[in-house]
């Protein structure tokens, strides 16, 4: 699937937990990663997150100047159609990236949760059931923002005429 603007934000959103949570390393006394590797990693993610930057900046122009195609419907058969769109309304750009932030961090708590060794495993089943519910959450808002970004990009493609 060619990316859109929604799994472009994804991609940088995911990328800034991580630069959150390799501070948080860096300035920690103690850290279970060397700080020189923890340095490396951070200079690799901001050097990705500033080609991400770029990606969506030039993502937009090409949008805007009609080079690209704005959306892609996806074809998913393994959640529960009762799990699917549960977003609430979403009818603005920054509000739908927003969800999506929150969903991603979400995400990254779970997964921590669910890779603790000293919990029992009927814990750790616990969190991944939540686990998918929640990623499916993350797409809905991913498509969202997909949605919302065609509809502004075409209402300008039709101003413009």
């Amino acid at each position: 699937m060619a990316e859109t603007l929604g799994s472009l934000i994804d991609k940088l959103t995911i990328k800034s937990i991580r630069e959150f949570h390799l501070d948080e390393n860096l300035k920690a006394k103690k850290s279970k990663f060397p700080k020189a590797e923890l340095k490396l990693k951070m200079a690799l993610l901001m050097k990705q997150k500033t080609l991400q930057l770029k990606e969506i900046e030039d993502f937009i122009n090409l949008a805007l100047n009609s080079k690209i195609t704005l959306r892609e419907e996806k074809i998913k058969l393994y959640n529960k159609p009762a799990d699917i769109g549960r977003i609430g309304k979403n009818e603005k750009l920054s509000k739908a990236i927003e969800g999506l932030s929150r969903k991603n961090i979400e995400l990254w708590h779970l997964e921590d949760e669910a890779r603790r060794a000293d919990m029992p495993l009927s814990y750790i089943g616990k969190i991944k059931k939540k686990i998918d519910p929640t990623n499916q959450q993350r797409n809905d808002f991913i498509d969202k923002i997909d949605e919302l970004f065609e509809k502004a990009i075409l209402k300008k493609r039709k101003n413009k005429k």
